[in-house]
């Protein structure tokens, strides 16, 4: 029979609550909660879209913008402090890297988090391109966002705002190169590297002797020692810009790489697709109890299927890689890695199959390391005999092609197989204080690296002040009073970096800035270590051109496009309670007594 509301036997529990008046009290707090947990009464709780507009939104992620540039700008300079993070498992980490400190912030408010997302992802931009200078491109950003918001809410143009912006960055750049000297011997490289390492002279030197053994483009790791003291140490190795094909074999969550130690390597001129052909030498690892790393053409189909299940289950530790180059050049490359390592290479144009290969094939390395774009082999087995008849093989072809693609291809090839690989071995006293060294050790070797690739200017954030200088010649070509202001934007920010190292230091920023603006030479600054006004180049604080002009505009180019935002849309947080309905859908254990039950 159908009810007079015309609900049917079971009324749906939309209908429900208007019936709740003509039951009893403890039956109708159980259909309270069964309505709640109703597919209608779920979708009332659903995660919906929350969306900020204008003004409003723009606060929230400066507000999130402004709290991790506080958490970063504390490490700028050489009396920077440390930062310390929570991890989710092992002790805090202690660290003055900053773009350390930018990854690990996260904030529950969701338009907050788009703000601290949004510089992060600047500092990690800079970090990718030049390896350093991940703190002042997030205090460059903040500074310019910040000055953006105000200019905005004032009721200027953000399109304007950003043309200005931009206008005044292309100078700005220009200004830089100008100032851009080359590094042209040690004593400057050891000074980028020191300045970078928190004015660790040590640290420095280290990174210089390490250059200058293998060469401005040789290859340099730096890994964690056994020992309370840094060493150096020269290896025979190889690197070559390919990385795993899948990046399930990765061993190392924080570094994103995979991490063999003393590991067999199996070279392969085809393709290898079939489970069933690389199941032999499978077998001969698992009881060695080694590492396998698979060098060939191509690893697909089952046979990738098959390893990468193997290395998710906990099986042998595997890692398959593409070999470099193309055609002949490939094969060149594997014959090369093979008189490294000590293999054979599995070649159908020498009679090899794959399925038939012996142990005696594979080569060895003492440590191998795999990133998502290159592959680092330290130590091969190969006879140092061997190495150097291949070596000399090279030299003779370099002298003899008369093709410059063919020469430089048989350089490069020549410099992975002889160069070596310098090893920085960073030692302390604990597992805490080799991680937060280590970490300055790297932004070193990146900073010098930037500083070979396009020179040196002026540190301490006074090459930003020199270069900004000219900045109100720039007036008379803006369109508009919002594109002036979009330049002076600009000319604000470029003293924020300046402000921040003195401020660090104990000193007052303006002050100290408003002196630097009096200078007239772009090399004289403040040396935030000792308190003094000195000519920067001469004592030895430089910043790798780079490093500088890489952080503005990374930060200019993304605080302007996030002072255009007149939107900001993120999931509605779900209300407590919505997320887990009672088993059984008896609404729960409160509502039996409704039930009539004893």
């Amino acid at each position: 029979m159908r009810s007079k509301q015309g609900g049917g036997p079971c009324a749906s529990f939309r209908n429900l609550p208007k019936l709740r008046h003509k039951m009893n009290p403890t039956l109708a707090v159980a259909v309270k909660k069964a309505a709640r947990f109703s597919p209608a009464g779920r979708r009332l709780f659903s995660s919906g879209k929350d969306i900020r507009f204008g003004v409003e939104g723009r606060a929230a992620m400066l507000k999130g913008a402004d709290q991790l540039a506080n958490a970063v700008q504390v490490t700028m300079g050489p009396k920077g402090r440390n930062v310390v993070i929570d991890q989710s498992y092992g002790a805090p980490k202690i660290t003055k890297d900053g773009v350390t400190v930018a990854r690990s912030v996260d904030f529950k408010d969701k338009f907050e988090n788009m703000g601290a997302q949004l510089v992060r992802s600047v500092a990690s931009s800079t970090n990718d391109a030049a390896g350093d200078g991940t703190t002042s491109a997030t205090v460059l950003t903040r500074a310019i966002f910040s000055e953006g918001c105000k200019s905005v809410a004032a009721g200027m143009n953000p399109t304007d705002l950003r043309r200005g912006i931009q206008m005044a960055v292309d100078h700005v750049v220009d200004g830089l190169q100008k100032l851009s000297m080359d590094v042209a011997d040690k004593e400057k490289v050891a000074q980028v590297a020191t300045i970078s390492a928190n004015s660790e002279t040590e640290i420095g030197n280290l990174i210089s002797d390490a250059m200058e053994r293998v060469g401005k483009e040789g290859v340099i790791t730096v890994q964690d020692g056994k020992t309370l003291y840094n060493e150096l140490e020269v290896v025979e190795g190889m690197k070559f810009d390919r990385g795993f094909i899948s990046p399930y074999f990765v061993t190392d969550n924080k570094t994103q790489a995979c991490e063999m130690e003393n590991p067999y390597i199996l070279l392969v001129e085809k393709k290898v697709s079939s489970l069933q052909a690389i199941i032999p030498m499978l077998e001969t690892v698992v009881k060695q109890q080694r590492p396998l790393l698979i060098i060939a053409e191509d690893v697909e189909s089952e046979a990738l299927a098959a390893l990468v299940i193997n290395k998710i289950r906990g099986g042998v530790k595997v890692c398959a890689v593409k070999a470099p180059g193309f055609g002949d050049n490939r094969k060149a490359s594997l014959q090369d890695m093979a008189v490294l390592t000590g293999a054979t290479v599995i070649s159908e144009d020498l009679g090899h199959r794959l399925e038939t290969a012996t142990p005696e094939m594979l080569g060895s390395a003492k440590k191998v390391t795999v990133t998502k774009d290159d592959t680092l082999m330290l130590d091969g087995a190969g006879s140092a005999e061997a190495v150097e008849e291949r070596s000399n093989l090279l030299r003779a072809s370099i002298e003899s092609t008369t093709s410059e693609y063919e020469k430089e291809k048989l350089q490069e090839r020549l410099a992975k197989l002889s160069g070596g690989v310098a090893v920085i071995k960073v030692g302390g006293a604990s597992e805490v204080e080799v991680g937060e060294k280590k970490d300055r050790v790297v932004d070193a070797l990146n900073a010098t690296r930037a500083a070979v690739a396009e020179g040196i200017v002026p540190g301490g954030g006074a090459a930003l002040l020199w270069a900004s200088r000219s900045l109100n010649s720039l007036y008379d070509s803006c369109a508009n009073l919002d594109q002036k202001v979009g330049v002076e934007i600009v000319e604000r920010a470029c003293r924020a970096p300046a402000t921040q190292i003195a401020k660090n230091a104990g000193h007052e920023g303006a002050v100290v800035v408003g002196k630097l603006l009096e200078n007239d030479s772009p090399e004289l600054g403040f040396n935030a270590q000792t308190g003094e006004y000195v000519n920067l180049v001469d004592a030895g604080i430089i910043d790798p051109t780079k490093v500088v002009r890489t952080g503005l505009v990374d930060a200019s180019s993304v605080a302007s496009l996030m002072m255009t935002a007149e939107a900001l849309i993120a999931d509605h947080p779900e209300e407590a309670g919505a997320a887990a309905p009672p088993m059984g859908g008896m609404g729960g254990m409160g509502g039996m007594g409704g039930m009539g039950m004893m």
